[in-house]
Order: C-alpha cells, then structure tokens, then sequence
C-alpha cells in the first residue's frame, strides 16, 4: 500500500472512531458528569500511551513546552469539556454537526495567525452556507426542546477551541517529536488543566458506575480508542497527508454521528436538523476548495 494511501485510510479510520464518541459519551453521562469523563478518558489514554512508549520528549525551550501546554488546553480541557457539557442540553447528532465546522475556522485562524493560504471568493461563500446551516440546526434544537440553545452554543464554542488545537498540533509538528510523544504530552497538561475544574465541581461517582458493563465498555472505548490510539493515528495521518487533506475528513464525522444517534439513542431529525447537515457539509466542502 502507497504512503499517501495509508494515510488517508487511517484518517478515516479516525474520524470513524471519533464519529462515535458523541454517542458513547451521551450514554456515559446518565452516570458521570462531563469533568468525570473526559479526565477518566484521557487519564486511561495517557497510561496507555505510556506503556506503549515510555520513552520522555526532552524539551529544551519554554516556548515549546508553552505549545504543550496550550495545546493540553485548549485541545483536551476546553474542547472536551464544552462538547461533553453540550451532550448534556442538546442532542449528539446536533453537537457531531455544529463540532464538525472546526476545519473552517482552522482555516481562518491558519490566515490570521500563521499568514497560510490567501481565502478566495469560494471560502467565504462556503462559510456563508455553513454559518446558514449552523442557524438551522440551532433554530431546530430551540423549536424541539423548548429550552435556549445552550447546547449547540457550547458545541460552536468546542469547535473554536479544537481550531485553535490544531494550530497548536500544526507547530508542534516541526519540532520532530514522536507522536506518541508528543500526543502523551499534550494528554498529560490537559489533565493537569483539567483537575481544578473536577476538584470545584466535586467527584460524585457511585462504585456501581464502575462494575456497569455498558459504563466500563464505553470508558474502554473513548480512553484507549479514541484517544490514546485515534489522537496517534490522526498525527501521522497529518504528517503523511497534511494538515489540509487531512481536515477534510473530519468533515465526514456527523454523518457517523448521526447514524450512530439514530440507531443507538434513538433521536430523531427534522425537516431542519436535515437541511442544516446538508448546508454544513456543503460549505465545508466548498470552502476548502482552492479554486
């Protein structure tokens, strides 16, 4: 098998895996709070990730050690805890969906902050249809559930703190570190930036939470699954493909969401919530395009 082909199969294989955790996480959280999750997920991801490479990165700049930190921050602490906290007041496909719009804001972040390519005319137009399909799935979970949109604000906020991640993965990437590495170290801060939050919020998990089959399978899942192996894999899929091709397909991680909604949580999608998805992939695909 070609380099190149490999590295798409295994970004799909990501973003496959990734498609699901919105489903796994929704069944955890009749049991967990968001904080109690995501620092059980990334603590199983870390300690898998360190006896399959126990080797340390040494770090010799602040600056880069900062990068870690950041993206600690923003890729695993704020990302997750804003995606968790959003399963909690709106449905998994919604939050699959309105997370699925990172790339895009990847890419205008890329513009300011890293002067990558210049956005045409084909850009904005896909922006214009994303940000209308955006509206559509907001207006549908306002309409259905009777409530303010709090959900699918907190899951447009997740998705700005995962562009922001990705510059970060981005300039990690030049310093030639191991991505188990690299991935360890990230995994690491955003434990450590995360426990304050769990301490405030407090620790409430009864032990049968734990002997619960359906519970472990799912912690099983999101913390050597999701990511301790699918945060490696979608690293050499950046290396080998780049970050462009790559981000492409994350685009492709709703549609898993919704089917995985429909079949394991049993939601339903409107007449809205179908228009949005088809004007959000639209965009996006529109978007991305050079010319």
């Amino acid at each position: 098998m070609k380099k190149e082909s490999f590295g798409h199969l295994i970004a799909f294989f990501t973003v496959f895996i990734w498609g699901l955790t919105f489903v796994s996480t929704k069944v955890l959280l009749s049991a967990f709070s968001p904080a109690e999750i995501l620092f059980i997920r990334f603590l199983l991801g870390f300690i898998a990730l360190f006896l399959i490479y126990p080797k340390t990165a040494k770090i010799f700049k602040v600056k880069d050690e900062l990068l870690f930190a950041a993206a600690g921050l923003f890729g695993i602490c704020l990302y997750l805890l804003l995606e968790n906290t959003a399963l909690s007041y709106t449905y998994a496909s919604n939050v699959g969906m309105l997370v699925s719009i990172s790339p895009f804001i990847s890419a205008l972040l890329a513009y300011l902050f890293l002067k990558d390519d210049k956005l045409n005319f084909l850009f904005f137009a896909g922006m214009l249809l994303a940000l209308t399909g955006v509206s559509f799935i907001i207006f549908n979970g306002a309409f259905m559930l009777k409530i303010k949109p709090t959900g699918d604000i907190l899951a447009l906020l997740a998705a700005v703190s995962w562009a922001f991640y990705s510059l970060f993965v981005k300039k990690i990437s030049f310093l030639n570190i191991h991505p188990i590495q690299s991935t360890r170290k990230i995994f690491f801060y955003g434990l450590i930036f995360t426990l304050p939050y769990l301490l405030y919020t407090g620790v409430d998990v009864e032990l049968e939470s734990f002997l619960n089959i359906k519970n472990i399978g799912n912690l099983l899942f999101l913390g050597f699954g999701a990511s301790a192996l699918c945060f490696v894999t979608w690293s050499y899929a950046v290396n080998i493909l780049g970050t462009v091709k790559t981000s492409i397909y994350i685009y492709f991680i709703p549609v898993m969401t919704v089917i995985s909604s429909i079949i394991i949580l049993k939601e339903k999608l409107t007449f809205y919530s179908i228009i949005g998805i088809i004007l959000i992939i639209l965009g996006l695909f529109i978007s991305n395009k050079k010319h």
